[in-house]
């Protein structure tokens, strides 16, 4: 682990190599999983104030659940979620002419109709923060989907830190990005030193 201000971030981050490939993966980040995407405080209740504005975008089965439940849920471990379609797609997906599943809430945002960008869990994944009293901890969620994302990023030479860089900035700053980056070069270093 390397700690930056109070946190503290896995190796994983530093020494995975990481670049999404939508078009081997089809956006299965969007659809697998145990629960929705969680959500901070204050997104939900932005969500639900845009949710007019993205409403348009969204699957007849994702209003439909909407209108019965809400946006989203607090799940088995407190944790407040965007709901789900039948158990498996974040209500705010959408699937393309190529069957990729996209942010619905990303494409509005892209589209100038809204100023949110999407919630910050899915803008840093597969990065996980876990928040604790005193410190939070960010881990790489390995799995198996994002097999070809990995293979992309050897491919490409870019580590899982560099290519989630906008959202680790959008979470946390430029400061800590800027220290985060300085003990990621000394870390390859040292790495590569003792190859």
């Amino acid at each position: 682990m390397i700690q930056i201000k109070e946190t503290l971030v896995s190796l994983d981050i530093v020494e995975k190599a990481f670049v999404c490939d939508l078009s081997q993966c089809k956006g299965a980040c969007c659809v697998e999983g145990d629960s929705g995407a969680p959500l901070e405080k204050q997104e939900y209740h932005l969500l639900k104030k845009l949710l007019p504005l993205i409403w348009e975008d969204l699957s007849p089965e994702a209003k439909t659940v909407i209108e019965k439940q809400g946006i989203g849920y607090v799940d088995e471990d407190g944790e407040i979620v965007t709901s789900l379609v039948n158990g498996r797609d974040c209500v705010f997906t959408f699937y393309d002419e190529n069957n990729i599943c996209k942010c619905a809430i990303e494409k509005a945002y892209r589209e100038g109709r809204i100023d949110f960008y999407k919630p910050i869990s899915c803008h840093l994944y597969p990065i996980r923060v876990a928040k604790y009293k005193t410190f939070s901890a960010l881990n790489y969620n390995k799995w198996k989907i994002c097999k070809a994302a990995e293979i992309l990023g050897q491919k490409a030479g870019v580590p899982l830190y560099r290519f989630l860089k906008e959202p680790l900035i959008r979470k946390f700053g430029e400061a800590w990005y800027a220290e985060l980056e300085l003990v990621a070069a000394e870390w390859e270093k040292q790495h590569r030193d003792e190859m």
